[in-house]
């Protein structure tokens, strides 16, 4: 059995799913930057007390799901998605809904994932494919990153769909239930709606450690990491930081060049002033991220250790807290019209 899909490579995962998935309902006018933007993809979030890879759980997109629900949600697209305790089960109703023609998104660990090059497999249960058919015991995979199709065994599958540890899947499994389309009106609806939602979740989310604040308050640690922690600890909380940017954050704050492409997109259905500035800024933000990306890799590897090279570290994120704080301030008082 096997739906007719058609696989696209995509910068990141979760985005690219559903893309690939909407697209394969009719939804021909979906990319990648609109899926991410539709669904608020855009985040930071450090929190130092909750421990991943022995290093502080660092993100720089909103939480595994909301993508795709909030994408489908501002559109009106009914979804279903489903977890479950028994492996059994999930399999069973994976294959029905192969049967019935779905393709189906499924929420994986990559460390055991077998096309996924060694030096990527870490313990990270956030990632994204794309199931759509089955041939004997082997299911077709999409998997968004990589260039071509892939396939994996019912064991492989089951072992990935049910890894351990933070942010387990337990099996999580999501398709859209029908085939629909979708207007310009819906789109431009859909946009302003998914800006907001950033807006609030970049600029207005209580505490310390989310959004704008969250950059600004990592920046201010990471200055105290050398003395704190000692300089070895200090470079694996940094390789931590750069992990999740470059190997799970699509390279550099990958994201923030995403929803650069997202606003200039948006600006097709509204050409409201100054939406392609602001544009400019999160690329802006996005090239800073880099940058740092390698001062912390210098600093992990060996190559920087004193305590200006930690000062360099923790400015560079205050500067981008405060171009992302403007960039989204600016959103927020756009007309609309």
């Amino acid at each position: 059995m096997q739906v007719n899909f058609q696989h696209m490579q995509a910068a990141h995962c979760e985005s690219g799913v559903t893309r690939n998935l909407l697209k394969n309902i009719g939804i021909n006018k979906m990319t990648e930057p609109l899926a991410f933007g539709l669904g608020s993809g855009l985040f930071f979030v450090y929190v130092p007390f909750l421990k991943i890879n022995n290093g502080p759980a660092i993100a720089f997109r909103s939480f595994p799901g909301i993508i795709f629900k909030q994408t489908c949600k501002s559109l009106k697209i009914p979804v279903r998605r489903k977890k479950f305790f028994s492996k059994q089960k999930a399999q069973l109703f994976l294959d029905q809904r192969l049967e019935e023609g779905h393709a189906v998104g499924c929420q994986v660990g990559v460390y055991y994932l077998p096309y996924f090059p060694k030096e990527y497999r870490f313990h990270f249960n956030a990632h994204n494919l794309i199931v759509y058919g089955k041939e004997g015991d082997n299911y077709l995979v999409s998997d968004p990153i990589m260039d071509t199709v892939k396939m994996l065994t019912s064991y492989q599958l089951e072992r990935v769909r049910f890894a351990k540890g933070a942010l387990a899947p337990k099996g999580q499994l999501y398709y859209v239930e029908k085939n629909q389309d979708v207007t310009d009106e819906q789109m431009k609806t859909a946009i302003k709606d998914g800006i907001k939602k950033n807006v609030f979740n970049m600029l207005r989310i209580p505490g310390p450690i989310a959004g704008v604040r969250g950059i600004r308050f990592a920046g201010r640690k990471i200055k105290k990491w050398r003395d704190k922690l000692g300089l070895p600890k200090a470079g694996l909380y940094l390789a931590q930081l750069v992990r999740m940017q470059e190997e799970i954050g699509t390279g550099g704050g990958g994201f923030r060049y995403i929803y650069a492409a997202f606003l200039q997109e948006a600006y097709a259905y509204h050409p409201a002033d100054g939406l392609l500035k602001i544009s400019a800024e999160f690329s802006r933000a996005g090239d800073l991220w880099r940058t740092s990306a390698v001062q912390a890799a210098g600093i992990y590897k060996q190559r920087l250790g004193s305590q200006e090279d930690f000062n360099v570290m923790g400015d560079y994120l205050l500067e981008i807290a405060e171009i992302e704080k403007k960039a989204f301030e600016s959103l927020a008082k756009i007309n609309w019209h």
